[in-house]
């Protein structure tokens, strides 16, 4: 059982940066993709980006060029670093440990496609709020 903790969500005004940080009970590369995702009240959780062992990364369209995934020092720790936040960025981010359901295979660009939404399975964490205002 794979445990997720997350942290670094708050407030911030919009052109803001913040800084979150997942912290995994154990090493996950070897089985799940890593990936943060994020969830407004009465909508679908979505993707936003996902990094794997070998720290190939992808990112969903809204967050290109302003979010950045990363492993931090201690491999089992993942990073997302907002930049450039936007009022639309408002949302409960989560971090997760996932992977595709067998007999399939996928690339850490599942993580991302909606196609995938709902269908991967692995570990969550309890989530972080981010407020962005205008």
């Amino acid at each position: 059982q794979v445990q997720l903790v997350e942290s670094g969500g708050g407030s911030v005004q919009s052109g803001g940066s913040l800084r979150l940080s997942c912290v995994a009970s154990e090493y996950t590369y070897s089985t799940y993709y890593m990936g943060w995702f994020r969830q407004i009240p009465k909508s679908e959780r979505e993707g936003v980006a996902a990094i794997d062992g070998d720290g190939r990364t992808s990112y969903a369209e809204l967050v290109k060029g302003r979010f950045t995934i990363s492993q931090g020092n201690d491999k089992n720790t993942l990073v997302l670093q907002m930049d450039n936040l936007k009022p639309e960025d408002t949302a409960k981010y989560y971090c997760a440990a996932l992977r595709a359901p067998r007999p399939f295979n996928i690339t850490v660009e599942a993580l991302v496609d909606p196609a995938w939404r709902g269908k991967l399975i692995g570990y969550w964490g309890q989530g972080t709020q981010v407020t962005v205002s205008a």
